[in-house]
C-alpha cells in the first residue's frame, strides 16, 4: 500500500483523480499522473500528499500558500504555458503570457528591454540598454516570487526545489531565466531573465545600432565566406550571441550548421540551422547531457559548421579537436575582460580537459582564424578588436590585433 491510499499492482489505474490537464485519469496509468503532477509542481518530496489542483481553476494574481510540504504553485498556470506556447505578439511586443510570467508579463513585453531583474521581494529592475533601472511599480512578496520562479522553471521542463535551488531554462522566442531560491540566495528568490531582441538582428542592423562599422562588417563577412573558424569573446551582456547569430545567418544556406549549446539563445535566420541544447540531470542524478557530450554527437551529424554557443568548460578539447580535422566555418563564444585575455581563458578551460598549455597552445592557432572580442560601455556594445592567435618565441599562445 502506498502512503498516498493507492495500491499499486502493476498499470494501476486511478478512477476519480483528474490530471492537471483536466483528462480523466481512467485512461492515464498512474505514472503518468504523477508524472504531469511533478512538472506543475516543480518537483519536491512529498509529491503524492498534496491534492491535484482542480482543471478549471481560475488564474489568480496572487498566489496563497497551498498545503503540503513544498512552496506553493499558481493553479492558474495553463498546460499551454507549460510547454512554451504563446499568444502572437502585437506589433513590437513579445509574446507573453500574464499568467506565463505574472507581474513582470508588461516588462518582459516590452520590445525595448533586454533585462529583467528580480532581486529578491519587492525589487524589480529591468534594463531598457541604459543599465538596470528600479520598477517601484511592480511589487511581488516572497510567496508569489517563489511561486513565479518555480512556474518558470516547470514551463522549460526543469524542476527548482531545496535540493536543486539553482536551475538555468529557455523558455519561447529564445527568453533564458535563471533562478536562485534560499538560502543559497539570503535576500529571497532571485530570477533573472534575458530577453533577445523581438525579431533577429542582421550584420546591417547591428552596423546601424552602432555595434559595428561598415568596414568591420565587410570584413567579417569575407571570414565567413571564407570559411574561418572565428571565436567571438567578451563579458557577459556584451552581445556575443547576437553578433554570432547575425555571422551565421549570412552563410551560404547550401551549408549545414549544428550547434550546440547549454541553453539555446542563437536565433539564426538560415534553413538549414540545427540546435542541440543541454538536459540537466533529474533527481535521482541520472538523464544529464552535457556540452562535452553533444559536442561529440554534433559531429556525427555531417556539420559543415559547428558552432558552440558557450565554451565554458572540457568541450574545449572536443571543440579545438573538430576544427582541428576539416570541419571549416566553425565559431563559438567565450567569456573574457580582453582580448589579451584570452590565451589566458583558453589554457584554463584546457586545464579542465587535461590539456597542457603547449597542446591546447598548437591546437588554438591552427583552428582558430580570429577572435572577435566586444564590450560593453554604458549602454553601447561594440566590438573592441579584431585579433588573432599565434605562439610567442617561447612557445606561449599570445593574442594580437590585426591590422
Amino acid at each position: 500500500m502506498h502512503r498516498s491510499g493507492i495500491r499499486r499492482r502493476g498499470p494501476a489505474r486511478l478512477p476519480t483523480v483528474p490530471t492537471v490537464n483536466g483528462e480523466s485519469s481512467e485512461t492515464r496509468s498512474f505514472d503518468d499522473v504523477v508524472r504531469d503532477w511533478w512538472r506543475s509542481a516543480g518537483g519536491g518530496e512529498g509529491i503524492l500528499d498534496v491534492p491535484l489542483p482542480p482543471a478549471t481553476s481560475p488564474p489568480t494574481a496572487v498566489v496563497e500558500p497551498a498545503a503540503g510540504p513544498f512552496p506553493a504553485f499558481d493553479r492558474g498556470w495553463s498546460s499551454s504555458a507549460a510547454v512554451g506556447h504563446a499568444p502572437p505578439a502585437g506589433p513590437g511586443r513579445r509574446g507573453v503570457r500574464a499568467e506565463e510570467f505574472g507581474a513582470l508579463a508588461d516588462l518582459v513585453a516590452d520590445p525595448d528591454a533586454t533585462d529583467v531583474f528580480v532581486n529578491g521581494p519587492e525589487q524589480v529592475l529591468v534594463d531598457r540598454g541604459r543599465g538596470p533601472e528600479r520598477r517601484h511599480a511592480v511589487v511581488i512578496d516572497e510567496v508569489g516570487l517563489r511561486a513565479l520562479a518555480v512556474r518558470l522553471a516547470a514551463a522549460g521542463g526543469r524542476h527548482v526545489d531545496e535540493a536543486n535551488p539553482c536551475v538555468d531554462v529557455r523558455l519561447h522566442d529564445g527568453i533564458r531565466v535563471h533562478v536562485v531560491l534560499p538560502p543559497i540566495s539570503p535576500a529571497g528568490t532571485l530570477i533573472s531573465i534575458r530577453l533577445p531582441r523581438v525579431a533577429p538582428l542582421s550584420l546591417d542592423d547591428l552596423v546601424g545600432g552602432g555595434m559595428l562599422d561598415a568596414v568591420e562588417r565587410d570584413r567579417l563577412l569575407d571570414l565567413v565566406a571564407r570559411r574561418r573558424n572565428l571565436l567571438v569573446t567578451g563579458a557577459g551582456g556584451t552581445g556575443k550571441t547576437t553578433l554570432l547569430a547575425a555571422l551565421l545567418s549570412a552563410a551560404p544556406e547550401h551549408e549545414r550548421i549544428i550547434a550546440v549549446e547549454d541553453v539555446a539563445e542563437l536565433r539564426v535566420v538560415h534553413p538549414q540551422f540545427v540546435a542541440l541544447e543541454t538536459r540537466q540531470a533529474n533527481i535521482e542524478g541520472a538523464g544529464g547531457v552535457g556540452l562535452e557530450r553533444l559536442v561529440r554527437e554534433a559531429l556525427r551529424m555531417r556539420p559543415d559548421r559547428l558552432v558552440l554557443g558557450e565554451c565554458r568548460g572540457a568541450e574545449v578539447r572536443e571543440l579545438l579537436s573538430a576544427l582541428n580535422t576539416g570541419h571549416d566555418g566553425g565559431a563559438g563564444t567565450l567569456h573574457a575582460n580582453s582580448l589579451h585575455d584570452v590565451p589566458a581563458r583558453l589554457e584554463a578551460l584546457g586545464a579542465l580537459a587535461g590539456m597542457t598549455p603547449e597542446a591546447l597552445a598548437r591546437q588554438a592557432v591552427s583552428g582558430i582564424d580570429a577572435v572577435v572580442h566586444l564590450e560593453r560601455r554604458g549602454g553601447d556594445r561594440r566590438i573592441a578588436a579584431i585579433g588573432g592567435l599565434v605562439l610567442d618565441g617561447r612557445g606561449h599562445l599570445v593574442a594580437r590585433e590585426l591590422p
